[in-house]
């Protein structure tokens, strides 16, 4: 018997995360300039197409059917054969077809993630071969392992909602491609419309309620607890990133204040359902510091990230797995773990061992990868297409006249 209450909830934590894509559209197509908003928007908008049946035909079913203790499940769910929408799916007594809806829109926003640093840089049809195979290749093993049961879920490693997963892997996938693309031969004024990132920022933010909190997978006090532990923690980080910006340079910058936001949230992530609310808090503060630095490190290095994906992201999803076997409590929840404060280094271990083996792994396939595809289509903009808009260039379409 479905529980009704359980399942609707569900289907809301499925649409909150959903509207994350078009969120993420707006907040980079914001942060570019006004010839390139098109281009990145659209590699948002596409991922949600293409995702969508590449999760259809074979990513369900090589996440979640099989593969016990291993890295990649079976093909016997693929094109969503022997699924049946009478089945229930686990304590939550939820539809087994809300659950893969759920997951699914995991899968759409985790490579959309990556395009912000390489913006202005890389043709459509090179993206699209990369998002396919970047979701074959990187995120459905991951998926597999830490959630279906695989490798990494036997071994013990926990990541509430995606700091190994999503954050981590495509912030390590982002910096990798920065590498291979190199630096724009054209750089753009900046942001073109803070204004459309900080409508972004909220679509995001509102988002990350069904991220956290939906990861749960019915209603219950943990359910309530990630819900506030994700609030908490993109607020204290987004004053700390102000007030730090203050500090460098003397003035409060709104467009500070929303990267900090985000990159609280993405720090929270994977420990939202497993640590108290002070803890939230702290690593909220913990978050806006090592993020603002992380960006700082970016531009004195050099690395033509364009927006900032490593450093919020990519930064923001290891931190918090390792805040995680630092502060994760049983007292808290005891479907988690004890982490090292409370006297369990080899749980700590697991979680430093898991995302930096994930995020090594991240980035050394994705830089072989984008070498393999320039053998299939050229992959890099020239200098040509970025003097005059990628937008019209590759697409044929203004954003503005």
């Amino acid at each position: 018997m479905f529980d009704t209450g359980n399942t609707g909830f569900m289907l809301l934590a499925t649409s909150l995360v959903m509207l994350m894509t078009p969120g993420l559209a707006f907040f980079y197509g914001g942060l570019v300039g006004r010839k390139s908003v098109l281009t990145i928007m659209m590699q948002s908008f596409v991922s949600m197409g293409i995702t969508t049946i590449l999760w259809f035909a074979v990513g369900y079913s090589l996440c979640f059917s099989g593969g016990e203790g291993g890295i990649i499940g079976n093909l016997h769910n693929a094109f969503l054969l022997g699924v049946d929408a009478n089945q229930i799916f686990g304590d939550g007594h939820i539809p087994l077809v809300v659950f893969i809806a759920y997951q699914m829109m995991f899968a759409v926003i985790t490579p959309a993630l990556i395009t912000g640093a390489f913006t202005n840089r890389i043709k459509f049809g090179a993206y699209i071969i990369f998002l396919i195979s970047w979701q074959l290749f990187v995120y459905f093993p991951f998926v597999h392992m830490i959630w279906g049961g695989g490798l990494l879920q036997t071994w013990g490693v926990l990541d509430f909602a995606g700091g190994i997963v999503v954050h981590a892997t495509a912030g390590m996938a982002a910096l990798a491609s920065v590498f291979y693309v190199g630096k724009r031969k054209v750089i753009s004024a900046g942001p073109h419309s803070i204004p459309l990132v900080a409508l972004g920022t909220g679509l995001l933010w509102f988002g990350w309620y069904g991220f956290n909190a939906g990861s749960e997978l019915r209603v219950d006090q943990i359910t309530s607890l990630a819900f506030l532990n994700t609030d908490i923690a993109a607020s204290f980080a987004a004053i700390t990133w102000l007030i730090v910006e203050v500090i460098k340079t003397g003035k409060p910058k709104f467009l500070g204040l929303l990267t900090g936001a985000v990159a609280g949230l993405a720090t929270i992530t994977p420990a939202a359902g497993f640590v108290s609310l002070p803890v939230a808090a702290l690593i909220g503060i913990i978050a806006g510091f090592v993020s603002f630095f992380a960006v700082e490190l970016k531009n004195k290095m050099k690395w033509d990230d364009a927006l900032d994906v490593w450093g919020v992201h990519g930064v923001g999803g290891i931190l918090g797995v390792i805040l995680l076997g630092i502060f994760a409590s049983k007292v808290i929840n005891p479907a988690g773990a004890d982490g090292l404060l409370r006297g369990n280094l080899s749980f700590f271990i697991k979680e430093v061992v898991a995302v930096l083996a994930a995020s090594v792994y991240a980035f050394v396939f994705t830089y072989f990868m984008l070498f393999a595809i320039s053998f299939v289509t050229e992959v890099k903009v020239s200098e040509e297409e970025q003097e005059l808009g990628v937008d019209k260039t590759l697409h044929g379409e203004d954003a503005y006249l």
